[in-house]
């Protein structure tokens, strides 16, 4: 990120990118699993410190910011990672044990649940779980959650798939006309000394406009960092 620090994320998209080159980001998605909802939060907010930093160096290709989480999460937790622009899945604790009963596997379990009864159920997934139920059980989730699966997919096409529709540039020149207070702003404002003095360049503001509706704005003092800004685009 800007400040120098890795981040080891689940999936990554980019445009542009290799095995060997850095491409620009379009999305950044973490998966979680969560078996008891007090750990809900601090899980919320380890998901936030990690993305959110990342999405502040990468701002100007506004990534999209998604989370799939299962097990228990509380509705505060989930509402505190919305509240940050985080597209969020989730499979309930109740989904994933009914998904897995589906083709007669038993995975529930207890904070009390003893560690060989644990053990018991790990042994006859390990050696009954084959790919075809594998895949079954996922159809289960799919199938029982294909609202909140298409809403969090059509969200995460439409920010891959977006693409620039227009660039707006505007060099603001003049000097600056300071005011003690509101009323004298709209005095000065509305009075025959605000025309334009022919001032130096004060700064660009630029305007990007994506197909979805997406909007980035910027200001920048010098023609060089509008440049730069404007590459991230390229």
């Amino acid at each position: 990120d800007q400040n120098g620090n890795t981040h080891d994320l689940d999936y990554v998209i980019e445009q542009g990118g290799s095995e060997s080159l850095l491409g620009m980001p379009k999305a950044f998605i973490e998966i979680a699993w969560r078996r008891y909802t007090q750990h809900s939060r601090n899980k919320a907010q380890e998901i936030q410190g990690a993305i959110l930093p990342l999405a502040q160096t990468y701002h100007a290709s506004h990534p999209f910011l998604g989370v799939v989480l299962a097990g228990l999460f509380t509705e505060s937790s989930l509402a505190q990672i919305r509240s940050h622009g985080f597209h969020v899945l989730y499979f309930p604790y109740g989904s994933v044990i009914d998904a897995f009963a589906s083709e007669r596997f038993d995975v529930r379990f207890d904070e009390d649940t003893p560690d060989v009864d644990i053990a018991k159920k790990v042994e006859q997934i390990t050696a009954r779980l084959t790919d075809g139920k594998r895949r079954k059980i996922s159809e289960q989730l799919r199938v029982k959650h294909s609202r909140e699966l298409q809403e969090f997919m059509k969200a995460l096409e439409v920010c891959v798939d977006r693409s620039v529709i227009s660039v707006c540039v505007l060099p603001l020149y003049g000097i600056p006309h300071e005011v003690p207070d509101a009323a004298a702003a709209i005095l000065w404002l509305t009075s025959d000394s605000n025309q334009s003095n022919g001032g130096p360049l004060v700064r660009y503001e630029i305007n990007v406009r994506y197909s979805n509706g997406d909007e980035v704005r910027g200001q920048f003092q010098s023609k060089i960092t509008s440049i730069d800004f404007l590459r991230s685009f390229s």
